[in-house]
């Protein structure tokens, strides 16, 4: 479904990727960690095309087809989503209407018709009621006073209404707490199904105990350095990642 081939890319001609090979198959979830400053979100920004960060090599594609000179909302069009670490706010609109112009934007590119009000309303009452969501919330301006568990909601119902092949969640954890952070993952495992996949960036080992990976794969100086399963996970909360690099030396 997604394949990175030897990726690099750099911020303000600084490298900070320097040679990514990942493969991500429908169906799997993929945890990427790392210490502070190893690219982390340096990727996940490569993959759904920010433009601020260069790609200076390499190929991305999706279901085959290179998107590497594709802009963010192309990208968004053919199926990549991304849920930020920090989501910014939009006084004066609604979820509700933000995420039915994403909808329609999206079957506008595929040369179709906006989706009924009708066909709407239905969908985005099934998917609240899939993720425990109260209606009235969905009519709060995006993200204009939530908090950090209700962002991260709000970000899980927009990926449940857009149903994207491939799902990055950036640092999703950062600053949730523990009923917070069993909301988010409780959204990314009932939307996980045979056709989609998930790409997990988090520092913690924690947010994996809830959100179960496949592949556990250890970034450090723009490089994939190990992977595994959810055990190497737990041995990198018990030992840290000096194991990982002395284990290089």
């Amino acid at each position: 479904m997604l394949q990175i081939k030897n990726l690099h890319a750099s911020v303000e001609d600084k490298a900070i990727l320097n040679g990514i090979n990942l493969e991500v198959n429908a169906g799997e979830i993929h945890a990427i960690m790392g210490p502070n400053g190893a690219g982390k979100s340096t990727l996940a920004s490569v993959i759904a095309g920010k433009d601020e960060y260069e790609m200076t090599k390499g190929e991305i594609l999706l279901d085959h087809e290179d998107i590497t000179e594709l802009d963010p909302e192309e990208r968004a069009h053919k199926g990549i989503f991304m849920s930020f670490q920090y989501p910014i706010s939009i006084p004066g609109v609604s979820t509700t209407n933000f995420i039915k112009t994403a909808i329609n934007e999206t079957r506008k590119s595929r040369g179709e018709a906006d989706m009924p009000a009708s066909e709407m309303l239905k969908l985005i009452k099934e998917k609240a009621e899939l993720l425990d969501i109260d209606r009235k919330f969905l009519s709060r301006s995006l993200n204009e006073g939530f908090s950090g568990g209700e962002k991260k909601r709000n970000e899980i119902f927009q990926m449940a209404m857009l149903e994207p092949k491939i799902a990055i969640l950036d640092e999703t954890d950062s600053g949730l707490d523990i009923d917070a952070l069993k909301v988010v993952a409780n959204g990314v495992n009932k939307l996980k199904n045979k056709d989609n996949a998930v790409v997990v960036i988090t520092h913690y080992q924690r947010l994996l105990d809830y959100i179960v990976p496949d592949f556990v794969h250890v970034l450090m100086d723009g490089k994939i350095v190990k992977s595994g399963t959810k055990e190497l996970a737990y041995k990198l909360e018990e030992k840290g990642y000096d194991w990982i690099k002395e284990e290089l030396v």
